[in-house]
């Protein structure tokens, strides 16, 4: 007990290492990428914005990278152990590889567990502000897209008028709305019109509605002053690819939300894959972290006597990119429909899994 305590310790300390290291790293790197994406436009930033704009977007970078960290970590541990001979006492007190690698695993998927249920949320919400501060600078405003239990809702316009758009369904890529209104607003945030049609179809620089009823909400009897046309165009700044946009990546959303919003797309008449293959892919995240710790076990867990420590640090770190590699891999794989949403998301961790075990087992027996 009093060993995996503090072979657990070592390598929660030394995955926070890793961990300030690659942040401090990249907090740098953002930063200057920031100030010279904006040093050319009519609106600049200041060194405190850039600051800022980075502190919003590196947390999904590291997020995305964690295996990457947890691989560092787990080798560091082991070299560190090496060198220091305390692997040398452990197994000389009679205790296993395998059985020494049960707190450092188990370490993993905790770590995998806590990055999914606190760190996943908090990171998607970075992503959203991050997301509106960098569409606020641009373009003033961003059009923003969301699903609920009461259909599709959009919004377009600037910051002079807004208009919110609601369907009840649509189809793809949302450039089809079924049962649609439109509701304008001015400038002080007070409702001008409202529009119902039976379909509304996005085409360049404006939505072609059908079927469609129009009340001017300043009238004193805004019923008696409704018009109704078979099709009126209505014009709008949306595109196909600000729509798609709009939605968003799906890491932008919480995994305590991701269950409920599918569950909205689908009714809405959008696909859900690539959110599926995220959601499914954040549950395999623990194990993926404990494959990368067996897998730097298997290469770097040996007495430094043997030699070739440098070409073994070398292969451990191939292997993880390798893991890292195919599973962004199977994901792409998996969003485009070519494998099922399962194997893209757990195929990887459990291959990475059962080959990093199979290597440690046939060290053990020889």
């Amino acid at each position: 007990m009093t060993l995996g305590l503090y072979v657990a310790r070592r390598f929660g300390s030394m995955l926070a290492r890793v961990f300030l290291v690659f942040l401090g790293i990249m907090m740098l790197i953002e930063t200057i990428e920031h100030l010279r994406r904006f040093s050319g436009q009519s609106v600049g930033i200041s060194l405190g914005q850039g600051m800022h704009l980075a502190a919003l977007n590196v947390p999904e970078s590291l997020y995305r990278i964690l295996p990457l960290i947890t691989i560092l970590a787990a080798m560091a541990l082991f070299l560190s152990l090496a060198r220091s001979r305390e692997l040398v006492v452990v197994r000389a007190a009679g205790q296993s590889g395998l059985r020494f690698l049960v707190t450092p695993v188990l370490a993993a998927l905790a770590t995998g567990v806590l990055a999914v249920a606190v760190l996943n949320p908090l990171v998607a919400a970075t992503i959203k502000e991050y997301d509106v501060q960098v569409a606020t600078l641009v373009h003033g405003s961003a059009s923003v897209l969301s699903v609920s239990d009461d259909g599709l809702w959009l919004r377009q316009g600037s910051d002079g008028s807004q208009t919110v758009v609601h369907a009840a369904r649509a189809n793809a890529d949302g450039t089809q709305l079924f049962g649609v209104s439109f509701l304008s607003f001015g400038g002080d945030g007070v409702p001008l019109t409202r529009i119902e049609a039976e379909t509304a179809r996005l085409v360049p620089g404006a939505w072609e509605l059908t079927e469609a009823k129009s009340w001017a909400l300043a009238a004193t009897n805004p019923e008696a002053a409704a018009v109704t046309t078979a099709s009126i165009m209505l014009a709008s700044d949306l595109t196909p690819e600000a729509i798609r946009d709009s939605f968003g990546k799906p890491a932008a959303i919480a995994i305590w939300s991701l269950p409920s919003y599918i569950a909205g797309l689908e009714r809405a008449g959008f696909s859900a894959r690539n959110h599926r293959v995220w959601l499914q892919s954040e549950l395999a995240l623990p194990l993926l972290l404990a494959a990368m710790v067996l897998v730097a076990a298997g290469f770097t867990m040996r007495h430094t006597r043997v030699g070739k420590s440098g070409l073994m640090v070398l292969f451990a770190l191939l292997g993880g990119f390798a893991i890292f590699f195919l599973r962004n891999f199977a994901q792409v794989l998996g969003e485009n429909g070519q494998i099922p949403v399962v194997l893209a998301a757990w195929g990887p961790p459990v291959a990475a899994t059962l080959l990093a075990l199979g290597l440690l087992l046939h060290q053990e027996d020889g």
